[in-house]
């Protein structure tokens, strides 16, 4: 049992069951005990592992399409640029090493890297060592002025709030106690807006990414830019269970040791196009679509011909980021921009 076990069930005892959004904050950040508080989740010793962990050539694509877009934007002399969630700097230091292929673009930026986790920051600060970076808690904190910004696995870690559907109408799922045992119950009749479902369908609200996706449409629409959000998810609202457990590359049981364990749920993504506006929305794509779009199997042929050593590695890596056996389909792209900007590399039909 956790200690963050331990405060939950003072917690419900005292001020009665929880909504699923405090709880999955609660196991997240709680500053003592949170799962991104404490701990370095990447990579084969953690629990899961990201697109930028998996080939440079990832963030290096991202970064060659964020220096189109700054081209389109009219090349301002300095932009803003934001990655939220950054894991361990890996996306945003190929993202550099690869705008180094356009120098006045490479001049113009200013990077900013929205963290909360004192783990992953630490670790940021050691890739990127050699680079002028601002560390914050929060984007809604970025500098003025024109903006890129990535948001790779960053919206599905935001908690969210689940409903269910009874035969009276939908109840807001809630975590209470069985004995001392955590265990999932429902809240009284609530009024929402869903679309259309039966008994025991499940229909889930992210409130911080609609708020999130507020603040970018209007900070696009009023200073200038884009945004690149990668995640996994559906391209339009729709019922269904998405809340997960993974630990040790494993899914688990979500509520068995609060704070150990990853918490994460699909993104709605028709939800933050809808919050974003009047920002523009393009189609939702696949990333392997979007990858294979921005050149991807050409990068991965001459990185081979580079170090024809590794070849199995590149091939099995690019494999990974573009199938269907990997993240090629599972994972969804739609970008935010400014109403006068075209549409953006990856995009286009």
């Amino acid at each position: 049992m956790t200690e963050l076990t331990e405060f939950l069930r003072h917690r419900i005892e005292t001020t009665g069951p929880l909504p699923v959004a405090d709880f999955m904050s609660a196991c997240l950040v709680h500053p003592q005990w949170g799962y991104y508080t404490r701990k370095d989740p990447l990579g084969a010793a953690g629990d899961f592992i990201t697109a930028p962990e998996i080939s440079q050539m990832f963030g290096e694509l991202i970064g060659l399409w964020a220096g189109i877009v700054w081209q389109s934007m009219g090349e301002p002399s300095e932009v803003v640029v934001a990655e939220l969630g950054p894991g361990r700097g890996t996306l945003m230091a190929d993202f550099l090493r690869a705008s180094d292929m356009l120098p006045a673009f490479r001049r113009a930026l200013r990077v900013h890297l929205v963290e909360i986790s004192p783990a992953l920051r630490a670790i940021q600060h050691q890739t990127l060592k050699d680079e002028h970076i601002t560390w914050l808690d929060d984007a809604r904190n970025l500098p003025d002025g024109p903006l890129l910004l990535i948001a790779n696995e960053f919206f599905d870690a935001l908690p969210i709030r689940q409903f269910v559907k009874r035969v009276d109408g939908w109840h807001e799922r809630l975590v209470g106690l069985d004995g001392a045992k955590l265990v999932m119950t429902d809240g009284p009749v609530v009024d929402i807006d869903t679309p259309e479902a039966g008994p025991g369908d499940i229909f889930e609200v992210n409130s911080q990414a609609r708020n999130y996706a507020r603040w970018l449409g209007c900070r696009l629409t009023d200073q200038g830019g884009a945004a690149l959000i990668i995640d996994y998810g559906h391209a339009n609202s729709a019922v269904g269970d998405t809340l997960q457990a993974v630990r040790g590359h494993r899914y688990a049981d979500i509520l068995d040791s609060p704070g150990d364990v990853d918490l994460s749920a699909h993104v709605d993504f028709q939800a933050i196009a809808d919050a974003a506006s009047p920002a523009i929305a393009t189609d939702v794509v696949t990333q392997g679509a979007f990858l294979r779009s921005l050149g991807i199997e050409l990068r991965a042929d001459r990185l081979i011909t580079a170090a024809p050593q590794k070849a199995d590695v590149i091939a099995t890596a690019c494999r990974r980021l573009i199938e269907p056996s990997g993240m090629g389909t599972l994972f969804k792209v739609r970008a935010l921009t400014h109403p006068g900007l075209p549409t953006p590399p990856g995009f286009v039909r």
